[in-house]
């Protein structure tokens, strides 16, 4: 058998986890591409798929295989394409997985504007802030503002972000409007729980001070924490990209405006590969450019 084409078809039943759909978007019928993957496996002597009737998933040998094997399956096709043409333009399927609070008008907008530029690349988005497995998930690229790396994972700089303190009008009313930093230890706090699960935030830069709120409210999910402030249920942390409609109209004000609020950056997470394709490499060299994020985060 064609081992080239078979490989080609394991990364995509690996990725898109259904026989059939490959099968026909490949112009294969379904047995053959059920022996392109044993003929795989065949020749690496391992199990890569676990499938049955109605689900098709990764084993441990096959994750690792295919990290290794999908980089040098997507610089192929690039190669190949670069002998049509002398300049590869960006095209494809670029799946993205990124924060809840990045679900706004400001980010939909470097979206439009990467889009009319690289009209061939359109996008499968994951909102969240969940731990992912990127290989076994197909994504390609995770937007982060705080993330612990797995091994085999890089990361890129593109922003800095910075947070601000927020509560409802409301709440303020009834709990009192804070006047130094102080003020804030052990008062009710929505925890964003990869950022300050125990309600401990540094203040003031690096030679500020440590506050313990008490968190009443932990998740990881912003939105989350976010429309939970706004209720009037205690204080935030919020990006300043994320309240600042709420601030301007006043649902939400700002606590203690005149210190100085953690800064995290956004980070780009992507898998460890020698070769990135054009859809990702234009797409990050956009994020970090001037039409970026750095056109939103003022």
């Amino acid at each position: 058998m064609d081992t080239l084409l078979s490989l080609r078809v394991f990364a995509e039943v690996a990725e898109q986890k259904n026989f059939s759909a490959v099968a026909e978007r490949l112009g294969l019928s379904p047995a053959m591409t059920s022996k392109h993957v044993k003929h795989v496996e065949a020749r690496v002597g391992a199990r890569l798929l676990n499938r049955n009737s109605r689900n098709v998933s990764l084993t441990e040998a096959g994750a690792q295989y295919l990290q290794t094997v999908r980089p040098l399956l997507d610089g192929l096709t690039e190669a190949e394409a670069q002998l049509t043409t002398d300049s590869l333009s960006p095209r494809g399927m670029l799946r993205l997985s990124m924060p809840v609070w990045m679900s706004n008008p400001s980010f939909a907008k470097i979206l439009t504007a990467y889009h009319q530029q690289n009209p061939h690349v359109t996008f499968d988005i994951d909102l969240s802030g969940r731990k992912i497995n990127m290989v076994e998930e197909g994504i390609d690229l995770a937007l982060r503002v705080a993330f612990k790396l797995d091994d085999g994972l890089i990361a890129r700089k593109l922003a800095e972000v910075t947070f601000q303190m927020v509560a409802a009008p409301k709440f303020l009313d009834s709990f009192g409007r804070p006047k130094t930093p102080d003020d804030l230890n052990n008062a009710p706090m929505l925890a964003y729980s990869q950022v300050a699960a125990d309600g401990r935030i540094k203040f003031g830069g690096e030679e500020g001070m440590d506050v313990k709120l008490r968190p009443i409210l932990v998740s990881a999910n912003e939105s989350m924490l976010h429309q939970a402030a706004v209720a009037g249920m205690g204080f935030a942390m919020l990006p300043n990209w994320a309240a600042q409609n709420d601030v301007k109209e006043g649902r939400l004000e700002v606590v203690l405006p005149i210190v100085a609020w953690p800064k995290l950056h956004i980070q780009a997470i992507y898998a460890d590969r020698s070769y990135l394709p054009a859809k990702v490499r234009s797409f990050l060299d956009f994020l970090a450019g001037p039409d970026g994020f750095s056109s939103v985060l003022k």
